[in-house]
Order: structure tokens, then C-alpha cells, then sequence
């Protein structure tokens, strides 16, 4: 099958990939003056004495915003708002079928960061979440940053935070094949964008000591490179200590790890023969990994994981977003925050046994009924214990 020719027929038989369903019904003159005037004044009157009732008596407390710009949507960069919708609803049926959270679909005409934060702000009262969507760097750091400090739900950008969640369920469980601790690691991350710099900010918040080294276009970033983005900066005073300088081959030697999130072969046998002993690779990029798991294989890598669906280990945010946004709704959390989406990698981790664990199986798969339930639960909790919790 020519998956690109068969969803583009898809597309246009379906028109559009999720609709409206009324969950009122609306058969006869009492439903009519139930759900509409005059019974409509009763919520609304309600909701004017207590802003609070606007999560109890409408649907704001299971819909989601999925917003973009348009700018680095999946692969194809920036191609405008209107060509992402495809992607936004895609993933709002993703959150509907993972995690039973409706979402909707916005792609704003600008890339302006004010006139981007203002748009999501004067409307976030029609939504419980706002989920942030295939924004460029370093834009996205500001207007995500932007929105938490003046909105009152959780505002989460899913290429920053759900990649690197996924990816850390996948760094505990094959630390556990190796029997390696991750502060005694040292990490290469290729590609210093938004997932990039979440990735590495989330393993050492799980323990990752800073021998952590992050590649770019232009080599290794360190402590006072000329041209850092202000994550960048903030990030190189935790990592990479000894200021080390070169490309992506040098960061290799020694390594223990390997996590990209940049581009097709940038990585090859020979640098994966560089690599420790027992070494560990998620090539991240889609459609074409920095390194196929054949290849990585080949150069001794023990365990491999990519972002596709036909090898073994997909990292796929699908196992993070439905479920974190569940638990974030489910207590009305005003925020998510860092231990929300550390719950999130360990309650994705633990759905794969110690039985079960092995070099093809170390994270569960997309499918895997458990996960939006189990990841729901986890960041519920993780919300109450950090006081973000409303309810």
C-alpha cells in the first residue's frame, strides 16, 4: 500500500477527522428549553457567581486546545497553519481514542509571539488545557513560558515535554538491561531544539549527572558558544562541565547513550563502535532515523529504539499526551509540572514487567489498553502531591 496516495484519498472521503456530537438531546420543546433558552440562564447565572462552575456545568472540563503556528510541523518545517490542521486533527482524535479527552483544533495566521500568546489567552476560558503544537523553536519556549505565568490550566507543549517523557520511560528501562545507574552516564543528545533541550532537562531531573552533551548544526554546545538561544544557555551551566568543543563524532567516544531528535544519518557504525560498552541509541528523527537499529546493531549497540512503528522500542508520544492530560483534567490541575511528567516516564515504564523486559521490549506499545489509564492515575496523583490539584 502507498500509505501517502491511500491517506490523501482518506482525507478527502472523510472531510476532516473528528466532528461535533451533541451531548444534549434536542428532540422536542422541554429538551429545547432544557439545553437552550429560557432553562440556559440557570448555568450561566451560576457560572457568573462562581467562575468555578465553568469546569461542573460545560464541557470545558474534558476539552483541550491543540494550537499551532504552522511552523515545525513533523518533519515537513514550516508550511503554514492551515497545511498543520491535518496534523492538529489527527492528534485530537489521537487524544480522544487514548485518552477520551476531547480536543480542538486551532492553526493561528501569525508568528508574531505576542500577537500568539494574546490569541490563546483570551480564549483558554472555552478549554481545561492548552497542548501546544509543532511551534518552531525557540518561539515555542517563550509563548509555552508566556502562557503558564497568565493562564490558570495546564499549558503543555507536547514536542518539548511528551517526547522526552516517552523518552524517559524508555532510558529506565534499558538502564535496568544494562545495569547501569543514569547519574554515572554519559549522554549524547543530537539536535538542541525545543525536544532536544526538553529531553535533556527531564533526565536530570530523574538523576542524570552533567556529562551530558548536547550537538547542534555547528558542533558540541558549551558554556559561552557564541549564538546560544537563552535555553540553550540556561541548559550548557548544567551540562557538558568541561566545556567540551567538536562535532557529533567526538561527542560519541565513550558515550553510554545516544538520543537524537535531529536528522536522517547522522550517525554511523563507526561512531557507534566509538560508543561504551552495552550502549544504548533512541534515533528519534521520522521518517529516517539518525542510525537504522540494524546499523546501530551492528556497531554493538545493546539496546535501540526509534520513533517508527516497524521496529522494535517505538518512542511515540502517543503513550504520553492522552494520559497526562486525563490525570491533569481529572483534579482540575491548574498547571502540569515537573513531577507530573516524571510520574508520567516511571507510570510508562512500569507497564512493561521485569518478565517481560528485554532488548525489543522495553517500552509498551501505543496499543497497550493500560496506558492512558495508568499514566491518568500517576499524574493525578503526582498533581495532588504538589498542590496543583483543584479537585
Amino acid at each position: 500500500m502507498d500509505t501517502q496516495k491511500e491517506a490523501l484519498r482518506l482525507h478527502k472521503e472523510w472531510g476532516g477527522k473528528i466532528e461535533v456530537i451533541s451531548r444534549a438531546p434536542v428532540n422536542n420543546a422541554k429538551d429545547l428549553s432544557l439545553a437552550y433558552t429560557p432553562g440556559v440562564a440557570a448555568p450561566c447565572l451560576a457560572i457568573q457567581e462562581d467562575y468555578n462552575l465553568s469546569f461542573d456545568l460545560t464541557r470545558r472540563n474534558n476539552l483541550v486546545l491543540v494550537v499551532t503556528d504552522g511552523t515545525a510541523v513533523l518533519g515537513l518545517g514550516d508550511i503554514g497553519p492551515e497545511a498543520g490542521m491535518p496534523v492538529m486533527e489527527g492528534k485530537c482524535a489521537l487524544f480522544k481514542t487514548f485518552g477520551g479527552v476531547d480536543a480542538f483544533p486551532l492553526c493561528i495566521r501569525s508568528k508574531d509571539v505576542d500577537e500568539i500568546v494574546r490569541t490563546i489567552y483570551l480564549i483558554s476560558g472555552s478549554f481545561g488545557g492548552i497542548n501546544l503544537e509543532d511551534i518552531a523553536a525557540p518561539r515555542c519556549f517563550e509563548i509555552e513560558k508566556r502562557l503558564q505565568e497568565i493562564c490558570d490550566i495546564p499549558i503543555f507543549h507536547d514536542d518539548q515535554h511528551g517526547t522526552a517523557i516517552v523518552a524517559g520511560a524508555a532510558v529506565v528501562n534499558a538502564l535496568k538491561l544494562v545495569k547501569k545507574d543514569i547519574g554515572n552516564l554519559k549522554i549524547v543528545i543530537s539536535g538542541a531544539g525545543a525536544a532536544g533541550i526538553a529531553i535533556a532537562k527531564h533526565l536530570l531531573a530523574m538523576g542524570a549527572g552533567p556529562e551530558m552533551y548536547l550537538v547542534d548544526r555547528k558542533g558540541i554546545l558549551y558554556d559561552g558558544r557564541e549564538g546560544l538561544a537563552e535555553d540553550q544557555a540556561a541548559l550548557c551551566k548544567r551540562v557538558n562541565p568541561s566545556k567540551k568543543q567538536g562535532t557529533l563524532a567526538d561527542a560519541m567516544v565513550g558515550a553510554d547513550m545516544f538520543l537524537g531528535v535531529s536528522g536522517p544519518g547522522l550517525v554511523n557504525v563507526e561512531m557507534v563502535r566509538s560508543m561504551a560498552k552495552d550502549a544504548i541509541l533512541f534515533p528519534m528523527a521520522n521518517p529516517v532515523p539518525e542510525i537504522y537499529p540494524d546499523e546501530a546493531k551492528a556497531g554493538g549497540a545493546r539496546v535501540v529504539g526509534t520513533g517508527r512503528s516497524d521496529f522494535p522500542n517505538q518512542i511515540n508520544n502517543v503513550l504520553a499526551f492522552p494520559g497526562i492530560f486525563r490525570g491533569a483534567l481529572d483534579v482540575r490541575a491548574s498547571k502540569i509540572n515537573e513531577q507530573m511528567n516524571l510520574a508520567a516516564s516511571y507510570a510508562i515504564a512500569s507497564l512493561v514487567s521485569d518478565e517481560q523486559l528485554n532488548e525489543d521490549f522495553i517500552i509498551p506499545e501505543a496499543f497497550d489498553p493500560r496506558v492512558g489509564e495508568t499514566v491518568a492515575k500517576a499524574v493525578a496523583q503526582a498533581a495532588r502531591d504538589t498542590g496543583v490539584a483543584r479537585k
